[in-house]
């Protein structure tokens, strides 16, 4: 293993294709895409756009007043149309769009035509409550059909968006209502996760009271808790039987905003990234398209929540754009047991699986025994989403699902589609994104932008307008600003990576988790990828920490697998091990082994929060910590 992994992290180590059936079929085609793609990208963008109903056409493609972007410019559109109505339309009202999984083992099901007549209806409800176009509505829900039909039914009237995950607490809740001006909040009485009952309806009127924008709040009945009425309050199912079933779309222009989004920094209050209809939609239709390879006998299944971009992109937008079916799973990946993602592969013949690494290396500790248990033969593509996949993670997801490619994707809330990744016709190499997506020219920099040479560490830039790229953080411009002008000319994206000979990129992590020793600076996640890939760890997190003669020093979180125990013998051959691994200067100073590890509810490690604690700060923002 050890030897694989030294290939692996050289990035000599390739896997062929072995079922590239898309239009895209062959390398040399790739390349020929992406060398056109990236000469003439409006002509790249413009015929995917093409690929889409307007309700009139774009006068021009791009308008381009750095660092401010118009896509598709006087297009009128609708991506509610563009998910559904032209679906309907020509012949697919009878295709499930999704497959509803409870983590109580319940199921159902629904249609394209049915999910459009339940997005008129509330279309109807929203419009009778007083909101418009332009108006902000906060979705506090679990994953259930009701928060898809509370999306599709805010973009369909011209209202806009504010999913805030129904994992947040009521002052991260309060927060974002009035960042944003909401004015109905969407939510119910509870959802499941773990075993356990969330009571959101709860958690909302803990601050109703102190959101002075908000005029009702509508509840699902979904958990069946006892939720008491109040001034404000309306029952969803009451309001639906009253509700007209007809709602014509409403004629957006294209560069009017779809939904606000807000992220968590490592200061500061949360960031409201503000994606719009057109050009959003363009982006992530054709990155389902492309990079999943998507056909109207898939069921594709991204695990993420639609309160965070992964579930905006590709649990709603994405697939409904092309037409697909999906799942989606109101629960936890092992409850009751590490089998359940596998028993649901099984039971609904999922084809594509797009999940996290971190879902990855948790199932990956309880070992191979639970992915065995399943037929998986349905699966033919797989993805990853939400941080850099350590190489042994990566060559376990693929023994275990059948040797299947797998689509590790790069990309953020701000560039609102996969900006990095591979299509299934391109080699692979365990740990690395690959290549840009055609139409984006991305490159590795230093501080002044200079390119820096192949496999030495730089900050992750791209160096063009793409069309489901942010156009502004709300109410606060100059914040937006800082992507584009902290390095001249280009957008930042705050990642620290490296490229190889082949031209693949390796995202090393956040430019704030690089630790410098002695002048070397590594990346977290290169640290985190060795002591993956010893035997005895299931996941570990690493952060720098200051030294007088140094600059810092190296301390590691450990998570051990299962029947394991920690040790100073063990912590001794951890440190042999990253130094085989990476070399002498990555060996840490510190090892503290440890039974959990804080984590944003979609998945990611907050080094921070272990640094600050570590080193007796504040802190900061931490509503986005899972516990």
């Amino acid at each position: 293993m050890t030897e694989l992994l030294e290939r692996l992290s050289s990035g000599d180590e390739v896997y062929k294709p072995d079922n590239a059936t898309m239009s895209v079929a062959t390398v040399k085609d790739y390349e020929s895409v992406y060398r056109e793609s990236v000469k003439d990208p409006q002509k790249f963008w413009s015929d995917r756009a093409k690929e889409l109903d307007w309700f009139k056409p774009w006068d021009k493609v791009l308008d381009w007043n750095y660092p401010w972007a118009k896509w598709f410019v006087n297009g009128k559109f609708n991506i509610c149309h563009n998910a559904l109505d032209r679906h309907v339309k020509n012949g697919l009202g009878g295709k499930i769009a999704f497959y509803w999984v409870g983590e109580q083992g319940d199921k159902k099901q629904i249609t394209y035509s049915q999910l459009l007549t339940e997005v008129r209806k509330f279309s109807n409800v929203l419009k009778k409550l007083g909101v418009g176009k332009g108006d902000k509505v906060t979705v506090y829900m679990p994953r259930i059909f009701q928060q898809i039909i509370t999306l599709l039914a805010c973009a369909r009237i011209g209202a806009v968006h504010s999913v805030v995950y129904s994992g947040f607490s009521s002052g991260a809740l309060k927060e974002r209502i009035v960042a944003a001006g909401s004015k109905v909040i969407v939510t119910a009485d509870g959802g499941f996760y773990k075993g356990k009952i969330t009571e959101l309806k709860k958690i909302a009127d803990e601050i109703k009271g102190e959101c002075p924008t908000v005029e009702h709040v509508v509840v699902v009945r979904h958990a069946n808790s006892f939720t008491e009425f109040t001034r404000g309050d309306l029952d969803w199912d009451e309001l639906m039987r009253e509700a007209k079933d007809d709602c014509e779309c409403e004629v957006m222009d294209s560069e009017d905003p779809l939904f606000i989004l807000y992220t968590s920094g490592t200061t500061g209050k949360p960031k409201g990234v503000l994606h719009v209809q057109g050009g959003y939609a363009v982006g992530v239709y054709t990155t389902v398209k492309w990079v999943f390879d998507m056909k109207q006998e898939d069921v594709f299944w991204c695990t993420a929540d639609a309160g965070w971009i992964t579930g905006h992109s590709y649990i709603v937008y994405g697939p409904l754009l092309n037409g697909a079916t999906s799942v989606i799973y109101e629960g936890a990946p092992t409850t009751p047991d590490p089998g359940r993602f596998w028993s649901i592969i099984e039971d609904l013949k999922v084809t594509i699986f797009y999940t996290a690494p971190t879902a990855i290396r948790l199932l990956m500790k309880s070992g191979d025994k639970w992915p065995a248990k399943y037929n998986l033969s349905s699966l033919r593509l797989l993805g990853t989403v939400g941080e850099p996949i350590n190489p042994e993670a990566w060559l376990w997801y693929r023994k275990v699902t059948g040797e299947k490619p797998i689509m590790d994707t790069w990309w953020q809330t701000e560039t609102g589609m996969t900006m990095i990744t591979p299509m299934p016709c391109v080699p692979l190499k365990p740990g690395s994104a690959t290549k840009p997506f055609p139409g984006i020219i991305a490159d590795i920099v230093d501080e002044k932008g200079n390119a820096v040479p192949i496999n030495k560490g730089g900050y992750l830039v791209i160096r063009n307008p793409w069309p489901s790229m942010m156009r502004t953080v709300y109410n606060d411009p100059d914040r937006y600003l800082k992507y584009w002008n902290t390095i001249p000319n280009v957008y930042m994206a705050g990642d620290v990576a490296h490229s190889d000979k082949d031209g693949y990129f390796w995202i090393m992590g956040r430019s704030d988790d690089v630790i410098k020793v002695s002048g070397y600076r590594l990346g977290s996640a290169e640290i985190e990828s060795a002591l993956v890939s010893h035997p005895s760890v299931a996941e570990s997190a690493v952060i720098g920490k200051p030294d007088a003669v140094r600059g810092e020093v190296i301390k590691v979180f450990v998570i051990l697998r299962e029947g394991q125990t920690p040790s100073e013998e063990l912590k001794e051959a951890l440190k042999k091990h990253v130094r085989t691994e990476i070399g002498p200067i990555a060996i840490p100073s510190e090892i503290e082994f440890v039974t959990w590890l804080p984590k944003t509810r979609s998945g990611k490690i907050m080094r921070r929060v272990l640094k600050a604690k570590e080193l007796g700060l504040p802190v900061g923002d931490t509503s986005t910590l899972e516990d």
